[in-house]
């Protein structure tokens, strides 16, 4: 069960970093990130979004880093696996969206980690 820990902990903190990015970030970078145009995310309503982007990201890491530490180990398959869950959900609609990559930079690195964790639990 510790390898599984280590994969759910490494997808939280996957978006700790886009949370970075999100909040963080020069508009250029953010603009290559999420293939947008530079000149709508240098728009001050972009960057609201951005944020508010960056603050579900966060909220998200750190809610499934305090799972694994809080939650009893009878309930944190559910647990896990309904964040898990909401994360594929989420990045599937972004990359339907927005663009392709975040199929695999958030839909398919919760999906594997969901496989092995029902895999090993």
């Amino acid at each position: 069960m510790l390898f599984v820990k280590i994969l759910i902990a490494i997808t939280a903190v996957l978006h700790l970093g886009i949370m970075y990015l999100e909040m963080f970030s020069a508009p250029e970078k953010q603009a290559e990130s999420f293939g947008m145009p530079l000149k709508f995310v240098q728009q001050e309503n972009a960057q609201i979004v951005l944020k508010n982007m960056g603050i579900y990201n966060r909220s998200l890491g750190l809610l499934i880093l305090a799972s694994l530490v809080l939650v009893p180990a009878s309930a944190l398959v559910m647990v896990l696996s309904l964040e898990l869950i909401f994360i594929i959900i989420v990045g599937i609609y972004g990359g339907a969206t927005v663009t392709k990559r975040i199929y695999f930079i958030q839909a398919l690195p919760a999906a594997v980690a969901l496989a092995v964790l029902y895999i090993f639990s």
